[in-house]
């Protein structure tokens, strides 16, 4: 067991709207260290979130980062041979990392033309309350819901 606890990093804030919780996200969007290019599918994606919504960029991405933001999870659990899905809470930063790794994963997997048009048309379903990421966290909470009744053998 380790003695002591990494420290946890801090993230600078990015360029364009001074925002730690954009560069998280960038850093989710980044594939092989490429941060600039991921900073300019996210900008762009803001930028065709606010021609389509008519609304501010970062506040539509908020929004529906919220959304997709699933509250709880289940967890596999063996008691006695059988194994269980038990419910439980998330805690808030692994709750962000969820919303935030749904949201880039769906958007990839959309059929526009470039990746900063299938994250805006991501970003723009998950503030819709509709789309990919926003259903797999309602699949997840049903979950839950079903299996609640084993929510007693929580560790």
């Amino acid at each position: 067991m380790r003695k002591s606890k990494p420290k946890k990093r801090t993230l600078i804030p990015d360029p364009r709207f001074n925002d730690t919780m954009v560069s998280k996200f960038v850093n989710n969007i980044m594939l092989r260290g490429k941060k600039n290019i991921a900073y300019d599918i996210f900008y762009e994606a803001i930028d065709i979130v606010c021609e389509k919504t008519d609304e501010d960029g970062l506040d539509v991405f908020k929004k529906a980062l919220a959304n997709v933001t699933p509250a709880v999870e289940v967890r596999s659990r063996r008691i006695g041979g059988a194994t269980f899905q038990i419910p439980s809470e998330i805690r808030p930063g692994r709750k962000m990392s969820i919303g935030m790794k749904s949201l880039v994963n769906f958007s990839r997997k959309r059929h526009e033309k470039t990746m900063g048009q299938k994250l805006a048309a991501e970003i723009i379903a998950a503030y819709k309350e509709e789309g990919a990421a926003f259903k797999k966290k309602e699949d997840t909470h049903r979950m839950a819901e079903a299996n609640k009744a084993f929510s007693h053998f929580r560790f």
